[in-house]
């Protein structure tokens, strides 16, 4: 069976713009997903990447061009300046990894349900009444918002030095078990192409 390991920020517009395609994708082809909520302001100053902010001109604005495109051709709604952005992705991340580890519910929904409350919705996914109303959105307890801190904070600290070792540098980032690796979310027509044996 194939397994995909998706590194991905909860404050990643491009991850929210990957909507539940992956899901699809591993659905068609019988593979697994594990998860891995990853700090990306911290993973590019690791990889030699910079903070949106710290970027030159040019390429700030060919980042909004750019996600505004890529809604268009997904046919969803986002917002280019989000009220709550950038905000502390940790406790978003901390309830995706707690999230997985019940396992009584929809990991896929609620990565979808945060990354929207962030990019479509003007939600502060760092505040405990959002993480909380898209856990149950998801099909989770609400209470997963307040347990497992710890091993969330853990699991979140192991995510990142994953990424970098695996040679992630943005988000999302889907690596297969093969090692093949995929960067952004217009990319998962290629991933789907490598799970068909066609690329």
């Amino acid at each position: 069976m194939a397994h995909i390991d998706y590194f991905f920020s909860t404050i990643s517009p491009f991850a929210y713009l990957a909507r539940n395609r992956l899901e699809e994708i591993a659905g068609k082809h019988g593979a697994t997903i594990t998860y891995k909520p990853v700090d990306l302001i911290a993973l590019f100053g690791r990889t030699g990447g910079l903070a949106p902010k710290d970027r030159h001109p040019s390429r700030q604005e060919m980042r909004l061009q750019e996600l505004r495109r890529q809604a268009i051709k997904a046919d969803m709604t986002i917002n280019l300046h989000p009220a709550f952005w950038p905000t502390n992705p940790a406790p978003s991340s901390y309830a995706i990894i707690a999230a997985q580890q019940a396992g009584d519910g929809d990991v896929g929904k609620l990565v979808a349900a945060i990354t929207s409350a962030c990019w479509a919705k003007e939600q502060d996914i760092a505040a405990d009444d959002v993480i909380r109303a898209c856990l149950e959105q998801a099909g989770f307890d609400p209470s997963l918002a307040d347990s497992g801190l710890l091993t969330g904070a853990e699991t979140y600290a192991a995510n990142l030095e994953e990424a970098a070792s695996r040679g992630v540098f943005g988000a999302p980032f889907y690596i297969t078990d093969g090692d093949e690796r995929f960067w952004g979310q217009d990319r998962l027509d290629d991933l789907d192409l490598h799970l068909s044996g066609k690329l």
